[in-house]
């Protein structure tokens, strides 16, 4: 005889109940969306952040008092948590297929983006669910701890790491300050602007001793003299300059580099030599033959104090050479705090420099000028919860490397 399903919304609750209740606090966040726009973080800065973080953990605590009870051992459970990743992971795989946007167009009333979809994270969807999956998973190892065993420990390092990291990252995110600095070459700087235009004065000052900027070889090209257009149009050809290889084929013609420069300076008679100062540019003496027909003579991409040159080689067409692109670029400076901290560093894109709960990293400089920069740009980012957050990492790795140890120590003995 078969044993009746157990109805809907019938103890204890399962996988449906779960589902029911992730998608209804999804839908009333879309709704939410609709109509209040998005969520303000600004809201949780400190003390608030504190606050609520006190109170989620007061929650926890008085909550597990009841912990007999079918809804707490519902909300604790395995379907529930489930349920919860899973539609983090929906939010998640729309902000991998929607592009993210700092800063929305006013005009734009798409559907999209009415209902957060190009903000995810700042979505009333996404944090009615991060709160919910906080609370299950605070609520999860408080049970666990009040039966506590030390043979759980990987689950104890693991789950308690992940929500140190959920706790910091969500509820620190509305001390995260991010500024831009530009300081000039030997000087000193601490003011930026925020949104509004309005001047700003940090606890942290640079000091910029110098900057460097290193380029690839420039690119020859044939442009057609009207039009300026390079040729052919279909599909452009590009004869990358390389001291090592000095012959090649560009547009049907031999082209030669008979002399490379890359910090050049023009001479009165059309020619260039070797002048590394700001404004020198790249320039190449070439020779380039078609059929017998030669042309010879130097090629200047020019920059902001000289004026390029090309090689006609008839009355349609002539060689030009393309501005060199960066390889590298790095700002030597001093970063000093009002607490008397002191740091130097060579910094470069993708080597940030950390000073107590301040991330530095190099932003940028003038384009325009390139190696002839006046400035320097800097990125800050004040992180203060960023402790709380390496230590949710640390404890997360730890516990996920305990959890593979125990593993193969269990398929050992079986």
């Amino acid at each position: 005889m078969k044993e009746d399903k157990p109805k809907m919304w019938q103890f204890p609750w399962r996988y449906r109940e779960s589902i029911s209740i992730v998608a209804g606090v999804i839908i009333i966040g879309l709704i939410l969306q609709l109509l209040v726009g998005k969520f303000n973080f600004l809201l949780f800065a400190s003390p608030v952040n504190l606050i609520i973080g006190g109170l989620i953990l007061l929650f926890l605590v008085l909550f597990s008092f009841v912990r007999n009870n079918p809804i707490y051992q519902w909300f604790s459970g395995v379907p529930f948590a489930v349920t919860l990743i899973g539609g983090l992971l929906i939010l998640g795989i729309i902000m991998g297929l929607i592009p993210q946007m700092l800063r929305l167009d006013p005009h734009d009333n798409s559907v999209i983006t009415r209902i957060g979809f190009k903000q995810v994270t700042s979505s009333w969807a996404f944090v009615l669910v991060y709160f919910l999956t906080l609370l299950s998973l605070g609520t999860l190892i408080v049970r666990r701890l009040l039966a506590f065993n030390i043979k759980d420990y990987a689950f104890y390092f693991n789950h308690i790491g992940l929500w140190i990291l959920l706790f910091a990252a969500g509820l620190g995110a509305a001390d995260m300050k991010r500024y831009v600095m530009h300081v000039r070459e030997g000087e000193v700087e601490w003011r930026v602007y925020n949104d509004n235009g309005d001047v700003l004065e940090l606890p942290i000052a640079i000091q910029l001793n110098d900057f460097v900027l290193e380029e690839y070889p420039p690119k020859l090209a044939i442009i057609d003299r009207s039009t300026g257009e390079p040729q052919p149009i279909s599909k452009p050809d590009y004869f990358q300059i390389d001291e090592n290889r000095p012959n090649g084929k560009l547009y049907n013609w031999n082209i030669t580099i008979e002399e490379y420069i890359h910090d050049a300076i023009r001479k009165n008679d059309s020619t260039y030599h070797y002048m590394p100062m700001p404004g020198s540019s790249p320039a190449a003496k070439v020779k380039a033959n078609l059929n017998g027909k030669i042309s010879e003579g130097w090629v200047c991409g020019g920059s902001m104090a000289q004026l390029y040159m090309t090689l006609p080689l008839d009355s349609q067409y002539c060689i030009v050479m393309t501005q060199a692109e960066p390889k590298r670029f790095m700002s030597d400076i001093k970063v000093l705090t009002e607490n008397d901290n002191e740091a130097t560093a060579e910094l470069e894109v993708n080597k940030p420099l950390k000073i107590g709960n301040w991330m530095i990293y190099q932003y940028g400089y003038d384009n325009q000028a390139g190696k002839a920069s006046s400035y320097s740009s800097f990125e800050l980012v004040y992180d203060p919860w960023i402790i709380p957050v390496y230590i949710g990492i640390i404890m997360l790795a730890t516990g996920s490397v305990c959890l593979l140890w125990s593993g193969n120590k269990k398929r050992r003995k079986s």
